[in-house]
């Protein structure tokens, strides 16, 4: 499949149709018939796609995804919320404990699967590597690859020690969060260098994928907390001072997207159907804050001396803020969703995979919330949260195992 290069900046005319235009990753042409934009609408002129010759072996390496790591952090995070037991039943820890094992167990699996594509496409294809990564829709989504490395890391150290020695937990959760981290930054900054650097690039060009760096910066501390307990204190100290960065950068990264994403909601159609799913990322860096925020808390406690009580509270109290927040977006992003499948289907893409890890953070945060404040009622909520997570998980896995034996998964 060619894809013809943009000449310049599309012109929208009004009507009932959009003009001609090549498709670009992940968007279909006929996508954007759905959603017409009025003819005052901008349209940024994203860049082409390199050639993908649609089941050719060197086409599904050229064409690779960078999205498909999401369903890593999708499936790991459903193994994070499973393993922790909503509900606190006693009886049922066993089976959680086992279901929460296999999860992350298959999410390292994909992650194998996945690398070898996804690294292979660099090495011998990096003109359509970089095409992707100047794209606005499609570039955010390389930061599913460290945001996978961490979350995993993450997933690890709570499973762990159900299957491995304590050093070899250790070790693995180590230089997992050492190379997820500073890829995450790294991969953050490009990004960021690239939209910056973009000429003519549209308010309406803004999307939900973009919560993607923020959100893998918000997770950088959460592995890192599993490392205190078999460090130095003074290592220690370094390490929750990097985890406090690393929540830092990322709250910040994710209000500046939010503002930006807010605006073009407001000021422009809706996104067309296969970005629906792109809305409730924002639930992702809201879900792994509130996390973050109790656990470094907690985590930091013997390093606060008389302040740690102070420190504790402050962090609960900021910590259910955010929740509340999530609370709004969940509901709002859940109305939007409603209003998409009155119109019609979702189509398939990769993108769909949206719908897990972002749900499920805030699922594992509730959970935390909970227990933290010590309200068994709020725990109910995280086990209402786990249920509509796992039939996400089960309909988005049918529909790519759908796609994936009929040669839709590598359409771009």
């Amino acid at each position: 499949m060619t894809t013809p290069t943009p000449r310049g900046p599309l012109h929208l005319r009004s009507g009932p149709r959009v003009p001609e235009m090549g498709p670009v990753p992940v968007l279909p042409a006929h996508a954007l018939e759905e959603e017409p934009l009025p003819s005052t609408s901008r349209v940024a002129t994203f860049p082409a796609a390199p050639e993908v010759r649609v089941g050719a072996r060197v086409g599904v390496v050229r064409g690779f995804h960078p999205g498909w790591f999401g369903a890593v952090m999708g499936t790991a995070i459903v193994g994070v919320a499973a393993y922790l037991n909503p509900g606190a039943y006693a009886s049922l820890t066993r089976a959680a404990h086992g279901v929460g094992l296999a999860f992350v167990a298959l999410a390292w699996a994909m992650a194998v699967i996945i690398a070898l594509p996804y690294l292979a496409r660099f090495a011998r294809h990096p003109d359509a590597a970089l095409a992707d990564l100047r794209h606005p829709v499609v570039g955010p989504l390389y930061g599913t690859f460290p945001g996978a490395i961490l979350v995993l890391a993450t997933a690890t150290a709570t499973v762990g020690s159900s299957l491995l020695p304590t050093d070899a937990v250790v070790l693995i959760v180590a230089v997992l969060a050492a190379a997820g981290s500073l890829v995450t930054f790294v991969g953050g900054v490009v990004f960021t260098y690239v939209l910056f650097s973009s000429e003519g690039l549209a308010t309406d060009a803004a999307n939900g994928g973009w919560f993607i760096p923020p959100v893998a910066n918000i997770v950088i501390p959460l592995p890192l907390l599993a490392l205190l307990p078999h460090v130095s204190a003074s290592s220690a100290r370094l390490l929750l001072l990097a985890g406090y960065a690393g929540l830092g950068t990322g709250l910040l990264l994710f209000l500046l997207v939010a503002g930006t994403l807010f605006g073009r909601l407001v000021h422009h159609p809706l996104p067309p159907a296969p970005l629906a799913p792109s809305l409730w990322i924002g639930l992702g860096p809201i879900g792994v804050g509130t996390l973050a925020i109790l656990r470094l808390a907690a985590g930091g406690a013997p390093y606060w001396g008389p302040g740690a009580a102070a420190v504790e509270s402050l962090s609960s109290i900021a910590a259910a803020v955010l929740w509340g927040f999530g609370l709004w977006w969940l509901a709002t992003a859940a109305a939007l969703l409603v209003r998409y499948l009155k119109r019609g289907r979702l189509p398939y893409g990769v993108g769909l995979w949206a719908f897990t890890f972002p749900l499920g953070a805030y699922t594992v945060a509730t959970l935390q919330l909970a227990r933290s404040w010590g309200d068994h009622s709020l725990e109910w909520g995280a086990v209402a949260l786990l249920v509509v997570l796992a039939g996400f998980w089960v309909t988005v896995s049918a529909s790519t195992l759908g796609a994936l034996r009929g040669g839709r998964v590598w359409q771009r």
